[in-house]
């Protein structure tokens, strides 16, 4: 399989990236998740030697099980999470009937993801989808992250807004009392409904906040700066093209035609802008680390909220 995905299954029949996975009709729970995912593997630890075969004090290697992949060397301290019990994990957490979108793993099982639907809200009149995601690495680089990911459904784009009275991410490293440390993940569930709620509260905030096409300009200008002593012109055409393009989002976008023009209308075509346009740069899988982002948010999301909340 190309790019950095190595197995993955999706929900639909749009292709999430490069034609890549398995497609599905509908959402499976963890039992044939796993397997659709090609996560169905365990990751043993084995002592680690020189040429010389002298014993590496301090250190293992994690090896996945069916075909003896090395996927990372880790100190003796390091506690594995399993795929299986990352499924459990957010079995309990989500509860009974639990339906997974997507799941799948990275750089040869070095890193896996699962994306669970939760029930729909509505924020200022529009449907949301929120989304459970679980992140976890094999290779002794990466934390535990589960995070809660809500998608606009009519354009499916995020909303990872980082409020400042809501947190909507939790994560931990493969030390100490791993099992403890999940089940007090368990909160998370109780900040994705506190999040939800300060979202639909901040969302009614941005909707009475007017602005006029210019200040749209100066605040697009703000947010894709451009410095004043650049000198190279396919930079400056590169910005140029960036701005023209979030205008253009903002004021034709299907999903915010019929917006009042305001510092939602405004958070929005950013978001749109973020999470469906093609970069400049566009490597083989830019798709995939886009997604894997979802988890920490987008700065450039953040960014605009930001400057509309200090608006207000």
């Amino acid at each position: 399989m190309a790019a950095n995905v190595e197995s993955m299954f999706f929900v639909g029949r749009e292709t999430p990236w490069h034609g890549l996975g398995t497609s599905i009709e509908t959402a499976p729970t963890s039992k044939d998740a796993i397997i659709y995912a090609g996560l169905d593997w365990k990751v043993i630890q084995s002592d680690v030697y020189t040429d010389n075969e002298t014993l590496i004090p301090g250190f293992k290697a994690n090896i996945r099980d069916i075909d003896r992949q090395v996927l990372g060397m880790v100190t003796d301290r390091y506690k594995i999470v399993q795929n299986i019990e990352a499924f459990e994990f957010t079995d309990a957490l989500l509860g009974e009937g639990v339906k997974y979108e997507t799941a799948g793993s990275l750089a040869s099982g070095k890193r896996i993801w699962m994306l669970a639907k939760m029930e729909d809200r509505l924020i200022t009149g529009e449907r949301v989808s929120p989304y459970l995601v679980f992140t976890n690495s094999h290779d002794g680089k990466g934390a535990i992250n589960v995070a809660i990911t809500p998608i606009r459904v009519v354009c499916q784009n995020t909303l990872n807004l980082a409020l400042k009275s809501a947190d909507r991410k939790w994560s931990c490293v493969h030390v100490g009392d791993i099992k403890g440390k999940l089940e007090e993940a368990k909160r998370t569930l109780i900040n994705a409904n506190a999040y939800m709620e300060e979202l639909h509260e901040e969302f009614g905030e941005l909707k009475l906040m007017t602005l006029t096409d210019d200040k749209v300009d100066e605040y697009i200008n703000m947010l894709i700066p451009l410095s004043e002593t650049e000198t190279s012109q396919t930079k400056i055409r590169r910005i140029e093209d960036m701005r023209n393009e979030l205008r253009t989002r903002y004021h034709e976008a299907p999903d915010l035609v019929d917006v009042e023009k305001s510092a939602y209308r405004f958070v929005n075509a950013v978001s749109d802008f973020a999470t469906h346009t093609i970069p400049f740069r566009k490597t083989k899988n830019f798709a995939e680390n886009r997604f894997m982002k979802t988890v920490d948010g987008n700065a450039l999301i953040d960014k605009a909220y930001a400057m509309m909340k200090e608006a207000v």
